[in-house]
């Protein structure tokens, strides 16, 4: 779920601009950014494992097939009551979160994946270093290797200190890197992604035999 950023991949600091120019190029459907911070939460997280542990029972489903609209972005006090959302909602209430346990947070929109999809985490400083969260891997573990990250490519952000609202433009930056370099960084992923789908795969049968004897015996299936 938390990756640390490789720096010259990664615009992570970015470009303070003003509230008025993040409105009007964030497609928050018009609604004050502000809403989504104004609104105490229920769910009060002790840590990032009890973050991932309430997001491990939130279901991803897009705005159209929730409210038929392409963007609607639910405020964290409800998508924690319904737990379902797309990756704004899992990321704004992760964000919140963040921030109550006193992470130096940014809630980020940009693009991701091969074809450079919209797509909204967040990232934080610590000791110098900037890391990405995506709440949508929240299931893949703790940590996710660092290669990861380059698939990734902020466009906008915004953080919270506690008073004032600050919005930053990212710029996308080209990372050529060396062979030395990445042997390490390739190593790590091939080590993480690996050692998890021979997870999947031996917990794959176990899973579809506890479906099938719930459904021969008429229990509920589990959320």
């Amino acid at each position: 779920m938390i990756a640390e950023i490789i720096p010259e991949a990664y615009d992570a600091a970015g470009k303070q601009v003003s509230q008025s120019f993040f409105q009007r190029h964030a497609p928050n459907a018009g609604v004050p950014f502000g809403r989504y911070i104004s609104q105490p939460l229920t769910v009060k997280c002790e840590s990032m494992r009890d973050v991932r542990r309430f997001l491990s029972k939130c279901q991803y489903v897009t705005a159209k097939k929730l409210f038929g609209k392409k963007y609607h972005w639910q405020p964290p006090e409800e998508f924690e009551t319904l737990k379902k959302g797309a990756c704004v909602e899992f990321s704004l209430w992760t964000w919140r979160q963040m921030l109550s346990l006193g992470y130096d947070a940014r809630f980020v929109g940009g693009s991701h994946g091969r074809y450079g999809e919209g797509h909204a985490w967040v990232e934080y400083f610590q000791a110098d270093k900037c890391y990405l969260v995506e709440p949508l891997l929240r299931l893949a573990g703790e940590k996710l290797p660092r290669l990861s990250t380059l698939r990734y490519s902020p466009k906008m952000s915004v953080s919270w200190d506690g008073n004032n609202l600050k919005y930053f433009t990212h710029k996308h930056q080209e990372f050529f890197p060396s062979w030395p370099s990445v042997v390490p960084l390739a190593w790590e992923w091939l080590l993480f992604w690996g050692w998890l789908w021979i997870r999947v795969i031996v917990r794959l049968p176990f899973g579809i035999g506890r479906k099938l004897w719930r459904k021969a015996s008429g229990k509920p299936a589990k959320p």
